[in-house]
């Protein structure tokens, strides 16, 4: 299933994205296209957390939400989609909600690449300070909500981000941590104003932040500047 991308890369280098462990927190409409992207580069162990169910909500931009999954597990249907894609895949669940007091019980050490695509500040702050602790890369993702251009998108250290509220505030709690710089993907676009607890959302930010999570860790490992 791999021979297109094989005319790109070197047999060595599919390998060393095959044997790829990646811990991926959230599959939602960032993480859904992160894990799709995983898995059709060929990354062979992927661990996926998310303790929620599919809602009519999701339709609009999650990859996996469909009318006929309707209040399944989110992580049951991706995990089923995943190996359908391919069934060679090593792929595990994480059934609960994670919170900063039950994130020390992951096997963090596990991992070669840990992606936060999750909503919770205090869950991606401690996922970062995990990862640090550990010298285990990780890559977050920002705010994607109220945002309609995809090209405003950017791979960056979260020291340079603007416009962004969710960097913001994950930017101040990190530095009150000690921590300076983590990888981040951030919009520069300024988030149209709702006044709602709620943002909007559609499926071209979400989707693309999503894809370029998935691209930091491959081109990482295979060497390649981004």
């Amino acid at each position: 299933m791999f021979d297109r991308l094989l005319k790109i890369i070197k047999k060595e280098d599919f390998e060393k994205i095959n044997n790829l462990d990646v811990l991926l927190v959230g599959i939602g409409g960032v993480g859904g296209y992160t894990l799709e992207t995983l898995v059709r580069m060929g990354v062979g162990h992927i661990t996926i957390a998310d303790y929620d169910t599919v809602e009519e909500s999701n339709l609009n931009r999650q990859i996996i939400a469909l009318h006929s999954n309707l209040g399944e597990l989110k992580v049951d249907i991706a995990k089923k989609r995943c190996l359908d894609i391919n069934p060679h895949l090593d792929i595990k669940t994480i059934k609960e909600k994670l919170t900063k007091d039950n994130l020390s019980n992951l096997n963090i050490n596990n991992y070669d690449y840990i992606i936060d695509a999750c909503d919770t500040v205090t869950v991606k702050i401690e996922l970062v300070k995990l990862a640090i602790s550990n010298n285990i890369k990780i890559i977050s993702c920002m705010g994607t909500g109220n945002r309609f251009n995809p090209t405003k998108l950017e791979i960056t250290d979260i020291s340079k981000t603007y416009n962004d509220p969710l960097a913001k505030i994950v930017r101040k709690l990190l530095k009150e941590e000690g921590i300076k710089h983590t990888k981040v993907v951030f919009s520069s676009e300024n988030p149209i104003k709702t006044h709602e607890k709620t943002p909007g959302s559609t499926s071209l930010v979400p989707s693309v932040a999503g894809i370029l999570l998935a691209s930091y860790i491959i081109n990482d490992t295979l060497n390649n500047p981004i």
